[in-house]
């Protein structure tokens, strides 16, 4: 469900995900890791879908992007549902490329390729999401927590 809006939406996803595969397992090359050509398969499939449904809006602007320091955790009271939660929330062109580059391990370079935009792009819905969330986050997280914290949380939960 982390580019799918609901839950519908993303088993309609998983579905064409999955028949994808099927229809294309005879392309699959056994020396390679398994995991990581599903993965492709089902990361382009869900894009695909979000290009159907509508297009998504991307700003061309690559302003403040800058990699946010590691700090120590404090918002270990949020449970994954209520991350998830979070950035199901962002719009669908930064939850597509937060998704890419944060959950997936994507370079801005090949997330602006597999999306049809550019690299600035693509930093700047990173940097922008990461703001977004900064926000809800620590709104979530209480006092005790600062907004770099609260993203770093998410951000390096997956590294």
């Amino acid at each position: 469900m982390r580019y799918a809006p609901n839950r519908e939406e993303a088993i309609e996803i998983m579905n064409d995900g999955f028949l994808k595969v099927f229809q294309r397992i005879s392309t699959f090359d056994s020396n390679r890791p398994f995991k990581a050509w599903l993965s492709k398969i089902m990361v382009n499939t869900a894009i695909d879908f979000l290009r159907s449904k509508k297009k998504l809006v991307f700003t061309d602007q690559a302003e403040h992007y800058h990699e946010l320091g590691k700090e120590d955790n404090v918002v270990e009271k949020l449970s994954y549902d209520e991350l998830l939660m979070h950035v199901q929330s962002l719009s669908p062109a930064y939850r597509t490329v937060f998704n890419l580059y944060v959950m997936e391990g994507y370079q801005h370079h090949e997330i602006a390729v597999l999306l049809g935009i550019s690299q600035g792009t693509s930093k700047s819905n990173l940097f922008k999401a990461k703001k977004i969330l900064q926000e809800k986050i620590l709104i979530a997280a209480g006092k005790g927590a600062t907004a770099t914290t609260a993203v770093n949380f998410v951000v390096h939960k997956n590294e």
